[in-house]
């Protein structure tokens, strides 16, 4: 069988493989070499829609060898991939730690979070990396990125997660979230109050080389897929879900302190 995946973090990139979601994640994070480890996070596609990419190609080169060994990876394209992706053709997204653990999300219809707080924090992860803060909802901030036609910079779909907020009032409330705020939190707090109080501040980057600082500790609400009008969303487990859900993974991704 032959499935399609695009990897949105840590890099933009359309792969076909033999290998199932899990599979693939676990060879994606840990490589074929001793001692590769690397965080990932990728979506599985129904691919053969349109002419951009070559499905014929990847149809006659990832097939498997002739002692009956899988064909891991073929790399489709490593540049503008999701702006050329419907969102119907998109299935579940899957984030993998760096020992290979591999969670599965599946798309349910977008929501308004419960816990808007009339501000939010979003890391975005593909075409573009920041950290931002923003007075607009997930889906009305996909649609300033994407269709605000009185902006000079837009792109033409955008991934990202909401993160966490701190309970500035009482810190332990807010929940293990590693030490992502230890260092800068006054710059923190200037970029949320720019948005909160500026009406012609909509965003506001708080870091815009954040990737490294990013664990899945951090995710609120969950994942957001947006290309035109449309969004896609995928909510991220609980700790308390994530304990039946998939113990192990909670444990690899440091969700449990």
């Amino acid at each position: 069988m032959l499935y399609y995946y695009v990897v949105f973090s840590p890099i933009e990139a359309l792969i076909a493989s033999q290998l199932e979601p899990r599979m693939f994640g676990s060879y994606m994070a840990r490589g074929s070499k001793k001692g590769s480890a690397e965080r990932l996070m990728f979506a599985e596609i129904k691919g053969g829609f349109a002419d951009h990419f070559d499905w014929d190609y990847a149809k006659r080169k990832c097939v498997s060898r002739p002692d009956g060994t899988l064909k891991h990876s073929l790399y489709l394209s490593i540049y503008r991939v999701i702006e050329h992706i419907p969102l119907e053709q998109y299935k579940d997204i899957y984030l993998v730690t760096k020992d290979g653990s591999t969670l599965g999300l599946s798309q349910e219809p977008y929501r308004r979070p419960d816990n808007w707080a009339g501000y939010g924090l979003y890391k975005e992860h593909c075409p573009v990396h920041p950290f931002i803060a923003s007075s607009l909802e997930p889906k009305a901030l996909a649609d300033y990125i994407i269709n605000d036609t009185e902006k000079k910079i837009t792109v033409p779909a955008i991934i990202f997660n909401d993160v966490r907020r701190i309970d500035f009032e009482e810190k332990e409330k807010t929940g293990n979230i590693g030490s992502m705020f230890d260092r800068d939190l006054d710059h923190l707090i200037d970029c949320i109050h720019a948005v909160q109080n500026h009406e012609d501040k909509i965003t506001k980057t708080i870091d815009r080389s954040f990737d490294s600082k990013f664990t899945y500790q951090i995710v609120d609400n969950g994942f957001y897929i947006a290309r035109g009008k449309g969004i896609l969303f995928y909510p991220m487990p609980s700790g308390e879900a994530l304990k039946e859900l998939d113990y192990d993974w909670g444990k690899s991704a440091n969700i449990f302190s």
